[in-house]
């Protein structure tokens, strides 16, 4: 069971920044694509799916955010990234903001990795 479960939690993960990155490609474009239907839900399922996976983890692991110090961390990066992502794609009127947009996501991303592989609280420490 954890196994499957991790299998989809880094499968949606890979999804999510996927999404995002081609959307942030066709916003730099300023693409009608990002107009289609599919295109504006399909993100938010496969962010669903990721964030429901990590809860289906912290319970099979019995580890929970604002217990546990570095799955509190984890989730501090999962909502920094979302911060980030909705930065570069909606809120930044700039070129340079949607890529300091883009480098945030992929830097919360990258630290939230880091947590997850060893464990450890590097802010909360």
């Amino acid at each position: 069971m954890y196994e499957a479960v991790k299998h989809l939690h880094l499968s949606a993960m890979l999804l999510s920044v996927l999404f995002f990155i081609f959307r942030f490609v066709l916003t730099l474009k300023t693409s009608p694509m990002l107009q289609k239907k599919w295109l504006k839900i399909a993100p938010h399922i496969v962010d669903t799916m990721w964030l429901l996976s990590a809860i289906s983890l912290c319970v099979t692991l019995q580890q929970y955010p604002f217990v546990d110090a570095w799955v509190t961390e984890k989730l501090l990066a999962f909502v920094m990234y979302m911060l980030m992502v909705t930065i570069a794609l909606k809120l930044a009127k700039t070129n340079l903001m949607r890529f300091i947009g883009l480098l945030g996501a992929l830097s919360w991303l990258a630290y939230a990795g880091m947590v997850a592989v060893t464990k450890h609280p590097y802010l909360l420490g």
